[in-house]
């Protein structure tokens, strides 16, 4: 079996930029960022077959705007960038298709997560991502990032664009309200 070559964001996003290399380069950033990619827009969609839609309208915007890329960021930071921002495109379509208001939570997400058979979670495991779509956009991505990925707010703050004071503070309010939803859905 072919050993993998060890992934080197520089030397992959030097290769990016050269047209004979680019192709075989963004083959292997699909390959070292799908899982958690995957994983970051599974959830905020909750469900999987829309996950993998949603996971593949971002690595085809990538490569459609990889020429821009000019790597002031992580290219981690820039593709999650991307898959927040078709996520939250995703859930608003979805929204507007079931005549939903765009100011309503996104807690109709979570009546499809029972359904799906990708999904094999417990009652506890459903009751949090109930509670967690109840969230505002903004603090579900946070608590996600931070809860789920255990991602640093530094690197939060470079994704999302806001404070590192303001994402700890959503990151509060969100367990707050979480915490709430379990007390008052016993």
């Amino acid at each position: 079996m072919a050993k993998r070559a060890k992934y080197d964001e520089e030397e992959i996003v030097e290769q990016l930029h050269k047209q004979d290399t680019c192709r075989t380069a963004f083959g292997r950033v699909i390959e070292h960022y799908s899982e958690q990619l995957y994983w970051q827009i599974r959830r905020m969609v909750v469900d999987h077959d829309d996950a993998n839609d949603v996971l593949q309208n971002t690595f085809i915007k990538a490569w459609t705007n990889i020429d821009n890329f000019r790597g002031d960021a992580k290219l981690s930071t820039w593709l999650y960038k991307i898959a927040i921002n078709e996520s939250i495109t995703f859930i608003n379509k979805k929204k507007v298709q079931n005549n939903i208001s765009l100011d309503d939570d996104d807690s109709f997400l979570v009546n499809n997560l029972e359904a799906d058979k990708y999904f094999d979670g417990d009652d506890a495991q459903i009751k949090l991502q109930k509670a967690i779509a109840t969230l505002p956009e903004k603090q579900r991505l946070v608590f996600n990032m931070r809860y789920y990925d255990e991602m640093k707010y530094e690197e939060m703050s470079e994704i999302l664009g806001t404070s590192v004071g303001a994402l700890k503070a959503s990151y509060h309010h969100a367990l707050k309200k979480i915490e709430s939803f379990f007390e008052n859905n016993d």
